[in-house]
C-alpha cells in the first residue's frame, strides 16, 4: 500500500488526531530547519547525503576572463579584471554554502525552511503514520478523545 493510501486510511480512522500529529511534525521540522539555516548548516548537502533532491539547479559558471577559445574576445595586455564574488569565495579556501546564499538572496531563512520542509514530505508522512496510533491511544486513555 502506498504512503498516500495509508495516509488516507489514517485520516479516516483517526481524523483530527492524525491531522494534529501531521501539523506538529511539520512545525517541528520547520523549526529545526529554521535553526539549522540560521546557524549556516548546509542543508542542501544534508539532503544529498540522505538521497533527496533540493530542487535547485546549479547556476552555470561564467568565465570572467574569456580566453583565446572565444573568437569574439578582445584581450588587453594591461587590463586586469576585478575578482568576482564567486572567485573570491573560492580563493579563500572555504567551501561554498549555497543554503546561506539562498537564505540571503531569497528573502529569509523562514521561507527557505518552509521550502525545505516541502522537500521533506516523503520523510514526514511515515513519521506521521508511525506516531498517530500511539498518540491516539494515549489521548483516549486520558479521556481527551473517544477511543478508537
Amino acid at each position: 500500500m502506498s504512503f498516500s493510501a495509508r495516509m488516507r486510511d489514517l485520516m479516516k480512522k483517526y481524523g483530527k488526531v492524525a491531522l494534529g500529529v501531521h501539523f506538529s511534525v511539520s512545525f517541528a521540522s520547520i523549526g529545526g530547519l529554521y535553526v539549522a539555516i540560521n546557524n549556516n548548516v548546509d542543508v542542501e548537502a544534508l539532503f544529498h547525503k540522505i538521497g533527496l533532491s533540493s530542487g535547485v539547479k546549479e547556476p552555470a559558471e561564467t568565465n570572467p576572463n574569456p580566453g583565446p577559445a572565444d573568437p569574439t574576445a578582445v584581450v588587453l595586455d594591461s587590463y586586469e579584471s576585478p575578482p568576482t564574488t564567486t572567485a573570491a569565495a573560492k580563493g579563500d579556501g572555504r567551501k561554498r554554502n549555497r543554503t546561506a546564499e539562498m537564505a540571503a538572496s531569497s528573502g529569509g531563512a523562514l521561507a527557505l525552511a518552509v521550502l525545505c520542509n516541502k522537500a521533506l514530505f516523503p520523510v514526514r508522512v511515515p513519521i506521521t503514520i508511525a506516531l498517530t496510533p500511539p498518540i491516539a491511544r494515549f489521548l483516549a486513555r486520558r479521556n481527551l478523545i473517544k477511543s478508537f
